[in-house]
């Protein structure tokens, strides 16, 4: 460690950014994800800014890393500082986003993105929409993408979250079988939706028979249903535009609120620019309208 009562000069900007996330983050490892690095660079830089200043900012342990009364100290002054310069530098010299990158899975992508993005992209004429697949739920933590459709509850620590519908279940099957849909196969979405029994309790209604085809994504169990090769317990968030064209038909009033949704987030640091919180929020209003 250095003096501590020696003058310090401003410590390189890369070993503060890295340091506020890993502290506003409580881990280098997220922190690490967040900047686009390795955790070992983080502990490098955090250990350097450490070097410079002549303080521990950060207790290690087994269990991970807390920040020392030092660290607390400075971290709400490094956070106030770093934010000021992005949103003074974003003011003055930055225009609109000109890329709108979005991770999510297939059904996100297909049952809540892509019918509602054309009256979105058509107000911004040149701003252009890539997305990024994510194969499972578990490996959004891994994923570098900033903005994300997420389901679940809305609890991701050090993330925004906007929720842009709540989740609800429905019988559905193809146009024609509204009548004769308990004839029909049963098709069942594993994971951690309810299922038909949880249908069955909450409306009163007998459940339908065993399972004849068994799919772990909710995209997949639509498909089926529209191809007529089945009843499912849809989605009417991730199926509203195939209800909308008459592809599927709800074929029972009953339908099921999970307490689960889907939530547009980023990381807190991302709108932090009046430009980036525009599109945000634009955006979320955009995912939020009916198909």
């Amino acid at each position: 460690m250095s003096d501590p009562a020696r003058p310090h000069s401003l410590p390189p900007l890369d070993w503060l950014r890295i340091f506020e996330a890993a502290g506003r983050l409580g881990s280098f490892t997220a922190a690490a994800g967040e900047s686009g690095t390795t955790q070992a660079a983080v502990s490098q830089r955090i250990r350097n800014l450490e070097n410079h200043l002549g303080r521990e900012l950060f207790v290690r342990s087994a269990r991970g890393v807390t920040l020392t009364v030092d660290g607390e100290s400075y971290l709400p002054l490094v956070h106030q500082a770093l934010t000021a310069l992005r949103q003074g530098t974003d003011d003055l010299f930055s225009t609109a986003p000109r890329e709108l990158r979005i991770a999510a899975l297939d059904s996100h992508i297909s049952g809540i993105l892509l019918p509602r993005m054309a009256s979105f992209l058509a107000q911004r004429p040149g701003l252009r929409l890539i997305t990024d697949s994510v194969p499972k739920r578990s490996r959004f933590d891994e994923e570098k993408t900033a903005l994300q459709i997420r389901f679940g509850r809305g609890s991701w620590p050090g993330r925004v979250c906007r929720l842009l519908h709540s989740e609800e279940l429905q019988p559905m099957a193809a146009g024609g079988f509204e009548e004769e849909w308990r004839s029909l196969p049963v098709i069942m979405v594993r994971g951690e939706r309810p299922g038909w029994e949880d249908w069955a309790a909450h409306s009163g209604a007998a459940a339908p028979g065993p399972p004849v085809l068994s799919f772990d994504t909710m995209g997949h169990g639509l498909s089926a249903a529209t191809s007529g090769q089945g009843v499912v317990l849809g989605s009417t968030v991730l199926g509203a535009h195939l209800l909308a064209s008459g592809a599927l038909k709800p074929v029972s009033e009953q339908k099921f609120q999970t307490g689960q949704g889907y939530w547009l987030t980023w990381p807190e640091s991302f709108a932090a620019s009046p430009k980036r919180r525009e599109i945000c929020d634009a955006l979320t209003d955009a995912l939020r309208s009916a198909c």
